[in-house]
């Protein structure tokens, strides 16, 4: 495909990426009653790893131990982050899931500051108190209170943002296309050692829509989205891809919504809009709404 036409691409493609990973929320939430999440972890990065590879197969020349044990910690950060979503998806409902999990954004300026003592700006300060404020009104149910599941899915956030930290350092002078097979791969095993423990493979099998739906998780919401938002990341500015990705939380709840898996008040809904603003503030601080002045 040409240069010219993926550039003409690039932003449909992440909105496309963060349409297809916000259908994920509320069919996660349907398909963990019937299938152990272990075994739905591996089936989704087993398959993902292996069109990938496919794919990028002339790559793996390039393969060495650096790649290996950085693909390595990079795997089990994400298989730590699925899985601690996913058992708090248990617990709570798919648009808070969706929401929950977004503040990531907000928490990865503040490990920067850690890792390179690099100061976050006043933007995310005040992504971070938005962020509370609207954890405050979503968990507010006539009293402050946040489940099981709502915790677990902060948790996510944050091993999520630990990920996003350890990525451009593991990266750095790598394929980031082979450094990704690798950690899917990792992650597969990861899960494929939880399905053991857990007793979780199916020795009767599985129903038909339980197959479609981790046919769908692991070639439409791993390694399509995931080079579509590689793709769109290349040839978009950041400012702009950043806000198109944040649209993956306020994706989720509508097809919660729409599919009637909850049904948000007033206040959840004000929730929701702060957090979203946050993560907004965070990733773009407000850049796309600043002209620069003609001279």
């Amino acid at each position: 495909m040409k240069e010219q036409t993926l550039k003409k691409l690039a932003k449909p493609m992440i909105l496309l990426a963060t349409l297809i990973w916000g259908s994920t929320f509320f069919i996660l939430k349907d398909t963990l009653d019937n299938v152990d999440l272990q075994f739905l972890l591996a089936f989704r990065f087993t398959a993902a790893s292996a069109v990938l590879a496919l794919v990028f197969w002339r790559r793996w020349r390039e393969a060495s131990a650096a790649y290996w044990w950085r693909g390595a910690v990079l795997g089990v950060l994400m298989y730590a982050a699925y899985t601690v979503q996913n058992y708090g998806l248990m617990d709570t409902t798919p648009g808070k899931n969706a929401f929950f999990t977004a503040v990531y954004c907000v928490i990865v300026p503040f490990l920067y500051w850690i890792i390179d003592r690099r100061r976050p700006s006043r933007w995310n300060v005040l992504a971070a108190l938005l962020c509370v404020a609207g954890i405050g009104l979503v968990s507010w149910d006539g009293g402050f209170s946040l489940t099981r599941g709502d915790l677990l899915t902060l948790l996510c956030g944050f091993l999520y943002a630990c990920h996003i930290a350890a990525v451009p350092k593991f990266a750095q002078g790598r394929d980031i296309f082979l450094l990704t097979v690798i950690q899917f791969m990792v992650s597969a095993l990861c899960s494929w050692a939880g399905a053991l423990f857990t007793r979780g493979i199916p020795a009767d099998g599985l129903p038909a829509r339980a197959w479609w739906v981790l046919l769908y998780l692991a070639v439409a919401a791993t390694a399509l989205a995931l080079l579509f938002q590689n793709v769109g990341q290349k040839y978009t500015d950041p400012s702009s891809a950043a806000l198109l990705l944040s649209l993956e939380a306020p994706f989720g709840v509508a097809f919660s919504v729409l599919f009637g898996a909850e049904q948000p008040g007033p206040l959840m809904y004000l929730g929701f809009c702060l957090i979203f603003f946050a993560v907004v503030c965070s990733e773009t601080q407000l850049r796309f709404l600043r002209r620069p002045v003609k001279t």
